[in-house]
């Protein structure tokens, strides 16, 4: 499962088929939201969508015109009225993932989901861990060339060793 991503937010969701390999536009990020949490049970594959088969030219190709974001598997749906949010850092070293809640507070972390849960009885049927924290992987050979990166950790560990055999 990857999502593709504008600037800030998802602008267009995708899923690979597991038979033909290529990549299908999903039209909602509910639908998207289904198809992942059931993708080890039940894999993508182009019949699933409608007027669509395996013969058909996919839908969207993985290249470096946008930035794409590999979505881990099987993580759960979000609970109906909260809406999952994942924005990127500056330097599109990592996805923040975000619950927005049903009367709009984000939500960062399980802790604050408890309090909001706790302080809202109407959401008795809810518990923390319905909610997805994890962040998707982002796909290093997308990232749009105008965005500055931070080094990472090994390329400045790598840099003082260099540095230090002089």
């Amino acid at each position: 499962m990857r999502s593709l991503l504008s600037t800030s937010s998802i602008d267009i969701h995708a899923a690979q088929c597991k038979n033909c390999t290529k990549w299908r536009v999903i039209d909602t990020k509910e639908e998207f939201e289904e198809i992942r949490c059931k993708a080890f049970e039940e894999p993508f594959h182009c019949i699933l969508k409608a007027n669509c088969s395996c013969d058909d030219p996919a839908d969207i190709e993985y290249d470096s015109s946008r930035t794409w974001v590999i979505d881990k598997p099987n993580l759960p749906k979000t609970p109906q009225g909260f809406r999952r949010s994942l924005l990127f850092r500056k330097d599109y070293s990592k996805l923040d993932p975000h619950c927005i809640s049903p009367t709009g507070k984000r939500l960062r972390t399980r802790n604050e989901i408890a309090a909001y849960l706790k302080d809202h009885p109407e959401c008795k049927a809810i518990a923390p861990t319905d909610f997805a924290f994890s962040s998707p992987k982002i796909m290093q050979d997308t990232i749009l060339e105008n965005v500055e990166q931070k080094d990472s950790v090994s390329a400045k560990k790598k840099a003082k060793i260099a540095k230090d055999d002089i």
